[in-house]
């Protein structure tokens, strides 16, 4: 399967200025843990909840004059919407994070793939899940 199988293809960003209070705003409005920062043809980077609860909250910075720019971690790593999930969770193991940005080659960003997507697909695709199931609820298994 294919990481365009399975990304998300809205992204919302948010511009390097803004404060961590309207970055955590966006985030709960969006229902998301994560933001890219910049543009499609030009992310510099990704700001996360937990960037927030510890690079501003635990450091006891003011939420509303630190900005994405001080807080983001980059670059943006990011895969090829053509590579395979084997690939996009390898790049998420290399790099320690949990959110690649999708692009092709070095143009703008045409999605975004999470750990929980590829992790939700690889599970629903082998046989431990409904196998367990059937485990738990033998009269069912047919």
């Amino acid at each position: 399967m294919k990481v365009s199988d399975i990304m998300s293809r809205f992204v919302e960003f948010a511009g390097p200025g803004e404060s961590a209070t309207a970055l955590a705003e966006l985030m709960g409005d969006l229902d998301v843990g994560a933001l890219p920062i910049g543009t499609l043809e030009e992310p510099l980077g990704v700001v996360t909840d937990r960037d927030i609860l510890y690079r501003v909250v635990a450091k006891g910075l003011d939420p509303k004059e630190t900005v994405a720019s001080d807080i983001l971690s980059a670059p943006l790593v990011t895969c090829g919407p053509d590579d395979d999930l084997d690939r996009a969770m390898d790049l998420m193991a290399v790099n320690h994070v949990r959110r690649l940005g999708v692009r092709r080659g070095e143009g703008p960003l045409v999605g975004w793939v999470t750990l929980s997507d590829v992790s939700r697909v690889l599970l629903l695709e082998t046989q431990a899940v409904p196998a367990a199931l059937r485990e738990l609820n033998p009269d069912n298994a047919a």
